[in-house]
């Protein structure tokens, strides 16, 4: 389509959904290290820390599983 706005040389809807990737992946990196402080800080020990993982961490799968389901679907 001309005089869509490139950013970057993507247009707009390919800027978002490579930057919703990157950041929200790193947003999920620096939560798991956050859990990790805090299994640390807590002295939880290793059945306490899984626990933390599994409960807190248990948000992420699912961005994970979503771009999963839409490649199996075939939607994205």
């Amino acid at each position: 389509m001309e005089g869509d706005p490139i950013i970057f040389g993507l247009t707009v809807a390919e800027f978002e959904d490579w930057s919703l990737k990157i950041l929200v992946s790193a947003l999920i990196v620096y939560m798991l290290f956050i859990i990790g402080n805090l299994a640390k800080q807590s002295k939880a020990g290793r059945y306490g820390t899984i626990w933390l993982f599994v409960a807190l961490g248990l948000g992420f799968i699912g961005f994970i599983a979503k771009s999963f389901i839409q490649k199996f679907m075939g939607i994205e």
